[in-house]
């Protein structure tokens, strides 16, 4: 980020922005608290727009009403977040209460005024939706490509700077050669991330096609899933045999969690926890995760 656009933040949220990994309650909190009260001002709900940088699509209709319904009886109990652009004003923070702001009727908003660079409206609005977990994993991924893009980050830039692991960041990214209409069963929710983890492994266009329609209409687990894709082959809707399952439901749980920390594709069986590893690296990655260390 330029020393410029940097200085313009503030003294404790340069700090904040200098660190590996952004807190963005920290950041929105820093914001809030050290701006005095005569400083928030009433600003047109009309003349707000969303981040330019927003990569969420998708608000819980219902959730934004209940807020609306709040926002009728309470009022606005935190200001938002803007920068001053050409023309009105851009949500820098508070994209929910904005909409559920025009929801309510809400003629003003109160909102705090900041500078801040293209760069960080970029990182801003990402953080606030992962590190909140408003995002489908499609938006995710769509949103640390979009931040590789434009820049010129990688892989492992982008998992230090927002506190995530490289392989989970490179399994997010695969989730876009996905289909298009798959993407959007995983936004919807009608297929999960771990299922569609597993679907960005095939290369065969149907038969990831076939595979996402047995998982909407069949319910298959991503364990059978995965047996599915271990066999190299993948039969016709019709005649696709549901594969016993012999691990219990609290192991598959305990799998879930230990993939998701680790990165890796952790199996729990015969009394055994197998944790793959690609290289060396990957390997040193893992021992760190799980606080282990080897001594010279």
């Amino acid at each position: 980020m330029p020393q410029t656009s940097r200085k313009a933040l503030g003294t404790g949220l340069e700090q904040l922005f200098s660190s590996a990994a952004v807190d963005y309650n920290a950041l929105e909190e820093q914001i809030v608290s050290t701006t005095p009260e005569s400083d928030i001002i009433q600003i047109p709900v009309s003349e707000v727009r969303s981040n330019p940088y927003q990569p969420r699509k998708y608000f819980d209709e219902v959730a934004l009403q209940e807020l609306a319904d709040s926002i009728k009886e309470h009022g606005i109990l935190e200001p938002i977040i803007v920068k001053k652009a050409i023309k009105g004003y851009d949500l820098v923070a508070g994209e929910r209460r904005t909409k559920a702001a025009r929801l309510a009727g809400l003629e003003k908003i109160p909102a705090i005024v900041k500078d801040f660079s293209d760069e960080a409206m970029m990182e801003i609005a990402l953080l606030e939706n992962i590190q909140r977990e408003d995002l489908s994993a499609i938006e995710e991924a769509q949103a640390f490509k979009n931040i590789m893009d434009k820049l010129n980050m990688t892989q492992d830039m982008v998992a230090k700077r927002f506190g995530k692991s490289r392989s989970y960041v490179t399994n997010l990214l695969g989730l876009l050669n996905l289909p298009k209409n798959v993407q959007d069963d995983v936004v919807s929710g009608s297929i999960s991330m771990s299922h569609a983890r597993v679907l960005s492994k095939f290369e065969d266009v149907d038969k990831v096609q076939e595979m996402a329609n047995i998982i909407k209409t069949n319910k298959m687990s991503v364990h059978e899933l995965e047996e599915i894709s271990q066999a190299g082959d993948i039969e016709k809707k019709n005649k696709v045999k549901r594969v016993n399952v012999e691990i219990s439901n609290r192991h598959k749980i305990y799998e879930a969690t230990l993939r998701e920390v680790i990165g890796a594709k952790v199996t729990i069986s015969n009394g055994k926890i197998t944790i793959p590893f690609a290289t060396d690296a990957d390997l040193d990655r893992i021992l760190e995760i799980l606080n282990i260390e080897i001594g010279e």
